[in-house]
């Protein structure tokens, strides 16, 4: 069984902090179709559309009938452990720090049989549940897991290097007056988490939920403001060193198209949701990113909130969706940059929320609590692409298999 994993000593801040490594990137065109289900939680192998045989490792030709034509496709996820190893000794950079590492054979129910890294709390002969993740590099792996839970298998160290759990990490998250701020504090803290930071933009300007955070153990207001560089940059001085885990919560949302839209919002909502995200990144991201080694609490996830319509846009919220968009297209680029240093970004797809601004709409919305309980899964889960609530989940659904339909379809609404 998987020993439960302790709080990290006090670092000693005249040590140098390990150099971060990647494990090998290189990967064929159809091999990154891996990382593309592994970033979503999704199980999908090539199936030949010929034949049906289930492709693995990918290929561009089917191995049975040389059909090119293999579709990506949910694939039943059980398998049988027939083999194991420990590596002891290894000519990679990345493997060399981290032994010993155990990987195996594994034939899978659909068919094909894989290599795979093994979680210590399974071996020969057992039967297991197999995931795509993704590794520090950001490419897919298969990885071996217990069929069911065991005692603190999230403590195991091939899942503390494939996922951003919080457990003894210390997290930012950005906004106190998010509607999600109250539940998502608290879904971190019931995760492990050791500390977490609140921000809050001027301060001087009272509001209700403050009495909330105000005197809790382990959670500390902090001024934080994401349209103004000075306050982002005196805040990473102080604190950027440490975080681990920082939550974007920080949204401008207002309803209206954009011919009727007021520049003034839109350029407010561009200002918070887009150049927002990008202070950031600019602000947080460098240090972050050299901490992607640093033992057990090392930096590992940037995370955003985005509208499920930086997708597609909802006509009646147009400005807002353009900014969501643009936040969408920040996030992407700052995933490329944090990429070379092993640091996750992850976006959270949400439909329309419990909040005013969305008081008009019918349901359904989604509340506070499963938002913070969608953001806290998706770091447990080691993803980046998180859709919380059926509205985001259809969506993307839809968005998959013709964009173009989906653009159509929205602007027919009412």
């Amino acid at each position: 069984m998987t020993e439960p994993l302790s709080p990290p000593k006090k670092k000693d801040p005249q040590r140098r902090s390990p150099v971060a490594t990647l494990p090998p990137r290189t990967r064929s065109r159809a091999g990154l179709g891996l990382a593309v289900a592994a970033a979503e939680n999704a199980f999908r192998l090539q199936t030949c559309a010929d034949c049906g045989a289930v492709q693995y490792p990918p290929r561009d030709a089917c191995c049975r009938c040389l059909s090119t034509d293999l579709p990506w496709r949910e694939t039943d996820r059980t398998g049988t452990v027939i083999a194991e190893t420990r590596i002891h000794a290894s000519p990679d950079p990345y493997f060399r720090a981290r032994l010993p590492w155990r990987a195996g054979s594994v034939r899978l129910a659909a068919g094909p049989t894989a290599i795979c890294h093994l979680h210590g709390d399974v071996g020969r002969g057992d039967a297991v549940r197999l995931r795509l993740m993704l590794d520090k590099a950001g490419r897919g792996v298969m990885v071996a897991l217990p069929q069911t839970p065991t005692p603190a298998m999230e403590d195991d160290p091939m899942m503390r290097e494939l996922t951003a759990h919080p457990r003894h990490r210390r997290v930012l998250v950005t906004d106190a007056r998010a509607p999600e701020a109250p539940a998502l504090v608290q879904a971190l803290l019931d995760a492990g988490a050791a500390h977490v930071w609140v921000g809050e933009a001027e301060a001087w300007r009272r509001w209700p939920g403050r009495a909330g955070f105000e005197g809790r153990e382990n959670v500390t207001l902090v001024p934080l403001d994401v349209t103004d560089s000075d306050s982002l940059a005196t805040l990473a001085g102080e604190i950027g060193g440490k975080t681990d885990i920082l939550v974007n919560t920080a949204r401008h949302v207002r309803p209206g198209g954009v011919m009727a839209a007021d520049t003034v919002q839109a350029r407010d909502a561009m200002e918070v949701n887009a150049l927002g995200l990008m202070r950031l990144g600019q602000a947080f991201g460098p240090g972050m990113a050299g901490r992607t080694a640093d033992g057990v609490n090392r930096a590992a996830c940037f995370a955003t909130v985005l509208s499920a319509h930086a997708l597609s846009p909802d006509p009646g919220y147009g400005a807002f969706a353009a900014s969501q968009a643009a936040a969408r297209s920040v996030a992407q680029t700052l995933r490329a940059e944090f990429a070379r240093g092993g640091l996750r970004m992850t976006c959270i797809y949400t439909g329309p929320t419990e909040d005013d601004w969305h008081d008009g709409l019918p349901p359904p919305k989604v509340a506070p609590k499963a938002l913070a309980r969608g953001i806290v899964k998706g770091l447990i889960d080691g993803l980046e692409e998180v859709f919380v609530g059926d509205v985001a989940q259809d969506l993307a659904e839809r968005w998959r298999r013709d964009p173009g339909i989906l653009e159509r379809e929205l602007g027919d609404m009412p």
